[in-house]
């Protein structure tokens, strides 16, 4: 590891994204810029018209796609570009202006969904009828709207509530500058006197290091830089928290949850029998944390001592290269189609590879139909930095299966189904891993990584997800949020799950204000069920074979085409019971056994 992080300038442009595949220079940008602010009126043209006939309803949904599609490209080649470097204040001012241009696009197009919504059914039926062939591909989209109806304002309301989307967007993007331009840690001191840089990039591999010292520090230098901030930082997730309740209240939902599960027909009760199933199996959490308390031999086993391997020898150095030619290799089982799309992503600059300062910290994947996917990655030569390749390219060949075969209306998918394609992939590779190794302390260490993947995904996101119902409810009783509240509701959780084996250490009560997933309420949940669904399908597919292949391919192919739901349970697993979150919690305990026996 480099003891500083270099500047983007400084690195090797062989491992950068290729984000001239949208636009070749700036200045083209601009042009695409100034061409779609022209184009609005365009489309406000329509506004008033939509019951006049079949042809005007019709056109007006292709000039928004068309708008729509443009917009896409402009919004994301300005923020990945502010990702390379969120210091880069030319990179600054083009997100900036993105973000304008995606509120007055909102703001032009608010009239459409509450015009097609007071259109009388008759009358829509009658007009779908009409033009039958054009209208078909628009079936689930109708249904999607219609089924919202109770929650669509007026014209003149829904006008006023696009405009007021910059402030209810304003927390997340205080956060985001804060948490990825403005802080920064002290330094790590090593026993030989060595100074090692702290960043959110690097923070897990100094939690991961066999030098206990060397993890006490960047766990305490990280949360005393968050602590310092606590009164800023709690002003800021609870104003999002409130921004929350404010549009489920002006739309009319029972809550918050309520609102943020409607969007994709998710029913409450997914969400509160994840956290009731995961609670019910925390005796397993509390099992493991002792078995690593045990095995780590230590008199007090410390929140910092959660991430360090179990097994320190095991040899798990994996260079970039190595890990691509390792994720093929275990992703063999998805068929010749699969391997080809992710050979290709793999070297067509699909790919950022390494961290670099004012990197955006993390890794995602993202893109607009039209062009291909992007993934964003820190890698830093570490099992997890494979694994995270194996994730985002998991997302990557979602988001290229669905473009393939959809059109633009259908060319998203729903957080709740993102996730499945990611985590199988994962779990696609920790098999192959198991499988192909035949070392006894390596074989040991992969359960552990395994163990520690369900600890990080089913069990912490799901804590997350607890957090997030306590604040909103508070919200929505109209009690404040406070960094003292908010701390001891954080602290509380740790205790229930984390069990009596391990001390909560103070600073991890401040836990709650570094997660920006924060931001984008009752998203975090869905990593919990999407593992749980990708266990679910990884099984079918290794003890199957090809007639799973086929139904989890032609899953990835229907992007947002279908409810999220549905789609699963085509694909073979009901997210509805709590059956898929009590399997995964059936191999985690397997895991645990084989773990004591080795």
């Amino acid at each position: 590891m480099n003891h500083t992080i270099p500047e983007r300038k400084d690195t090797d442009p062989r491992f950068h994204w290729h984000i001239e595949d949208y636009f070749k220079t700036d200045a083209d940008w601009e042009a695409a810029y100034v061409s779609l602010e022209e184009s609005l009126p365009e489309l406000t043209a329509f506004a008033g018209k939509l019951a006049d006939s079949a042809e005007a309803l019709l056109s007006c949904l292709k000039k928004n796609e068309a708008l729509s599609l443009k917009l896409d490209h402009i919004y994301t080649y300005a923020s990945m570009r502010m990702h390379e470097d969120s210091a880069n204040a030319f990179y600054q001012g083009l997100a900036s202006r993105a973000e304008l241009l995606l509120i007055r696009y909102s703001a032009a197009v608010s009239f459409l969904t509450p015009e097609i919504i007071a259109i009388p059914e008759e009358k829509l039926t009658a007009f779908r009828a009409e033009k039958a062939a054009d209208f078909a591909v628009y079936d689930h989209f109708f249904h999607t709207l219609l089924r919202q109806k109770a929650h669509t304002l007026s014209p003149a309301e829904e006008h006023l509530l696009a405009r007021t989307a910059e402030l209810g967007g304003a927390p997340q993007q205080i956060f985001t500058m804060l948490n990825d331009a403005d802080i920064t840690f002290p330094p790590i001191r090593t026993a030989v006197g060595e100074e090692l840089e702290l960043t959110k990039g690097r923070y897990v591999t100094f939690l991961e290091s066999p030098d206990r010292s060397v993890r006490e520090q960047a766990f305490k230098n990280l949360y005393s830089v968050y602590s310092a901030q606590k009164n800023t930082i709690a002003a800021t997730y609870a104003a999002s928290v409130k921004s929350d309740v404010f549009f489920a209240q002006a739309r009319k939902y029972g809550s918050a949850m309520e609102m943020a599960l409607s969007d994709d027909n998710i029913p409450l009760s997914v969400y509160d029998t994840l956290i009731e199933t995961v609670n019910k199996s925390l005796p397993l959490l509390h099992r493991y944390v002792s078995l690593r308390k045990k095995e780590l031999g230590v008199d007090e086993l410390h929140m910092y001592d959660l991430y360090v391997p179990l097994v320190p020898d095991a040899d798990v150095k994996i260079p970039y290269e190595q890990a691509k030619v390792t994720v093929k290799e275990a992703l063999q089982v998805m068929g010749e189609e699969y391997c080809k799309a992710l050979a290709h992503g793999m070297e067509s600059g699909w790919i950022d590879v390494y961290e670099n300062k004012g990197k955006r910290g993390g890794a995602y994947s993202w893109g607009s139909y039209g062009v291909h996917p992007f993934v964003l990655l820190n890698h830093n030569d570490t099992i997890n930095s494979m694994f995270t390749l194996a994730h985002e390219m998991g997302h990557a060949l979602h988001s290229f299966f669905t473009w393939k075969k959809q059109p633009y209306l259908y060319a998203d998918h729903k957080i709740f189904v993102a996730e499945v394609a990611s985590t199988c992939n994962e779990a696609l590779l920790m098999e192959h891993l198991l499988k192909t190794t035949e070392d006894k302390t390596m074989r040991k260490y992969l359960i552990n990584y395994f163990l520690e993947q369900f600890r990080g995904t089913l069990f912490r996101q799901t804590m997350f997800a607890e957090f997030e119902k306590i604040t909103h409810a508070m919200a929505e009783k109209g009690e404040p949020l406070t960094w003292e509240g908010m701390n001891q509701i954080y602290r509380d959780l740790n205790i229930k799950y984390f069990g009596e084996d391990i001390v909560i250490d103070s600073e991890i009560d401040i836990e709650w204000a570094r997660i920006p997933h924060f931001y984008n309420a009752f998203y975090v949940y869905q990593y919990a069920t999407g593992y749980s669904a990708a266990i679910a399908l990884s099984r079918k597919i290794l003890n199957e074979g090809q007639p799973a292949v086929a139904a989890y391919l032609d899953f990835l192919s229907k992007g947002d085409s279908e409810y999220s739901i549905d789609l699963l349970k085509g694909a073979g697993v009901d997210m509805t019971t709590a059956v898929p979150i009590e399997n995964a919690m059936q191999l985690f305990k397997e895991l645990l056994d084989e773990f004591e026996a080795l």
